[in-house]
């Protein structure tokens, strides 16, 4: 088979302008990228007549690093769908250079079930990821030169300026630097140093661009008065007092709206099969939310019938996400969940194979071994129940491997069926939308069923419930676990939100994705386990509180064997190595 590069060199394009003329939208608000990428205006939102489009969400098992294909999946599933005749829209993250040149070497999907030019949208898209750095830095710059402003000119800073004193507290900083490579040399850093005029000492740090407050601000904000509203709500520091300093008393917050302007834009972009894609907004549903734009799939649902997005890692971290914290804050309901799973992840979350990644695969999971598979398929049953808690019908897509035996995926699919989910093969990768027809049907016949209304029935927790019990009844309900145990810090901190009247907002878990619980070496369904919360922080703009556990960093590293090694460009200048 072609590799996932010459593939998507092979794929037929279709101009952007053409693509965009049979989703029927006005030349108006699309703003050409060269001939196969556009920015897609919101406005178009006021435009025509909305349709009643159905919203599929994807969703997975707990994640191998044998990889599920998720993304595949939602690619062949969105390409399936028009291969029934329906009309269809994919809205995507936008891969993060971090892990393309760290881990991955590419996050396009795979196969012929790609998002093309898989080029762009591995490497820089249309700038947004650059954007978002740069508006974040800036808000890091004004504060570090505010301060040292402030310090210079002491009792003459108000007579000199005519700007009130902020009077930030160097040691109480919140807003970090960002950055979207892999570099764990950059989380505890040392800034100001030199002299008196290179700025105030402190200490400072560094997070990988997903995981920024703007990343998430810029996936939930509705428009863009909602996008310079939130931004103006960061809270930056605090200052003498422990009063927050926020991005408006900095008077920063309209020009980190500036460098975002065209950011709030989805970029429009097409499967090998021509089917439209909206890209928008980051990955990480570990560090982050994890999943697409409002915008994007508003945009989506106002042009097609049918709109697939995709959630971070397994239903414990992204989908969780979009039920609490996306769609409480958008409105937005899913008509179904497809919840991706493969034989060899599930007897990988056995707990009975040593797993490595770079060494090879173990010899269950390239044979048939039904009695791992079957204490395997404990992980997709409890997948397949915390996904039904939301209220919407599962479907089950089974990534189909040459190394499949008919006996594993049967047992997969009467398992699935059996907790109450609908199940499909999938073979997408090798085939593109041909292989999904059949998940496709399974997906339509679940958007037609009557789900609840949106509301508290498709949440996990009501926004009266205090901060406390909202964590501990996500890991109760959301994760399997009994309860939480916090830090000293994160002690602290949960009072001074609560004293301050933030009890209101939802909260957003940073874990592993590799186990239900926060130790990836616990696989399966674990239990007994009570979720270590060591830091809470208060992301105002975005409208969550977000709570550190566990080991977990917000600035991954590079391992020994990088991705980027195998990445370069030929005499032709064409690049090789990104897969």
């Amino acid at each position: 088979m072609l590799s996932d590069i010459e593939i998507s060199r092979q794929s037929p394009c279709l101009p952007v302008t053409l693509l965009a003329e049979r989703l029927g939208i006005d030349p108006a608000h699309l703003s050409p990228q060269g001939h196969h990428m556009a920015k897609l205006d919101p406005a178009l939102l006021g435009q025509g007549k909305p349709r009643a489009g159905k919203l599929v969400l994807v969703s997975a098992i707990t994640p191998t690093p044998l990889g599920e294909g998720k993304t595949v999946t939602t690619i062949g599933l969105a390409m399936g769908l028009n291969k029934l005749g329906e009309s269809c829209i994919a809205t995507l993250r936008q891969p993060s250079l971090g892990p393309v040149f760290g881990v991955k070497g590419g996050a396009a999907g795979g196969g012929f079930a790609q998002v093309v030019p898989m080029e762009a949208m591995n490497l820089h898209l249309t700038g947004d990821f650059h954007a978002i750095s740069a508006a974040h830095n800036l808000a890091a710059a004004a504060l570090d030169a505010r301060l040292f402003h402030e310090r210079r000119l002491g009792d003459q800073f108000t007579a000199t300026t005519g700007l009130a004193r902020l009077e930030i507290d160097p040691a109480r900083i919140l807003w970090p630097r960002t950055l979207d490579i892999n570099d764990r040399a950059l989380r505890h850093i040392t800034v100001g140093l030199g002299g008196e005029l290179d700025g105030v000492p402190r200490a400072d740090s560094f997070v990988i661009t997903a995981a920024s407050e703007l990343m998430a601000i810029l996936a939930l904000a509705r428009d863009l008065r909602d996008l310079r509203a939130r931004i103006g709500r960061i809270q930056l520091a605090l200052n003498d007092q422990g009063e927050p300093i926020t991005a408006e008393q900095l008077e920063v917050a309209g020009a980190m709206t500036v460098l975002l302007k065209e950011a709030l834009k989805p970029t429009l972009m097409q499967t090998t099969e021509q089917t439209p894609v909206l890209v928008h907004a980051g990955p990480f549903a570990n560090i982050a939310h994890g999943n697409s734009s409002v915008i994007a799939d508003r945009l989506a649902l106002h042009l097609a019938d049918y709109v697939v997005t995709e959630a971070g890692f397994g239903s414990d971290m992204g989908l969780e996400k979009f039920f609490n914290i996306k769609c409480r804050q958008s409105g937005l309901a899913a008509d179904a969940v497809v919840l991706v799973a493969t034989v060899r992840g599930l007897k990988a979350n056995s707990g009975q194979v040593n797993l490595i990644p770079g060494q090879p695969l173990p010899a269950s999971l390239q044979q048939e071994d039904l009695p791992t598979l079957q204490l395997g398929c404990a992980n997709l049953v409890w997948h397949i129940h915390n996904a039904r808690r939301y209220g919407v019908p599962v479907v089950v897509a089974l990534n189909r491997f040459p190394s499949d035996s008919e006996a594993e995926l049967e047992m997969v699919l009467a398992a699935a069926r059996a907790a109450g989910a609908e199940a499909a093969l999938s073979q997408a990768f090798t085939q593109g939308g041909a292989g999904a027809t059949e998940l496709a049907r399974a997906v339509v016949m679940a958007c037609q069923r009557t789900k609840p209304p949106v509301g508290e029935s498709q949440r996990l927790y009501p926004d009266t419930l205090p901060l406390a019990a909202k964590l501990a009844t996500l890991v109760e309900c959301g994760y399997g676990g009994r309860g939480i145990l916090l830090s000293e810090q994160a002690k602290a901190q949960l009072a001074a939100l609560s004293a301050a009247g933030w009890d209101h907002l939802p909260v957003c878990i940073a874990k592993t994705p590799l186990s239900l619980s926060h130790n990836p070496s616990l696989k399966g369904v674990p239990t007994d386990f009570e979720l270590p919360i060591r830091s809470l922080t208060l992301c105002a703009g975005a409208g969550f509180v977000y709570a550190l556990t566990g080991p977990v960093m917000t600035m991954p590293g590079l391992g020994t064997l990088p991705a980027y090694r195998h990445i370069d460009i030929d005499e032709s200048g064409d690049i090789v190595g990104l897969s």
